[in-house]
């Protein structure tokens, strides 16, 4: 995760609680409060901008997180098949290996064989 880096920050909550205006006849002095406020404007122009590419980057991430995680859910349901399949198969090959035996050897079929017949 990126930071914000803090050369870009003018303000800290610190800062704006303990700003002190000068006073005038007449209250605060209006270009002091104005060039305070716009230093506060452009911290939350900042921020803004960066909460929103943190927010697509999130949204990004989220999605790929999603896509990855179906990616997996198909592939455990393959990984289960192959494994399925990979032991019919060897059912297969054991059968086919004593049927062998028995045309072409002369043996009788194992007690297994017998069971498993097709």
């Amino acid at each position: 995760m990126r930071c914000i880096p803090v050369e870009n920050v003018n303000l800290t909550p610190k800062d704006i609680i303990n700003k002190n205006f000068r006073n005038k006849v007449r209250g605060y002095d209006p270009a002091d409060v104005d060039e305070f406020l716009d230093i506060i404007i452009q911290d939350y122009e900042y921020y803004t901008k960066e909460f929103q590419r943190l927010q697509s980057e999130n949204e990004r991430l989220v999605a790929k997180v999603d896509e990855l995680t179906k990616q997996l859910e198909v592939g455990g349901t393959n990984q289960i098949s192959r494994s399925a399949s990979a032991s019919t198969n060897m059912d297969i090959l054991k059968r086919l290996s004593n049927l062998e035996r028995h045309v072409f050897g002369g043996t009788q079929l194992n007690d297994e064989s017998q069971s498993n017949r097709f």
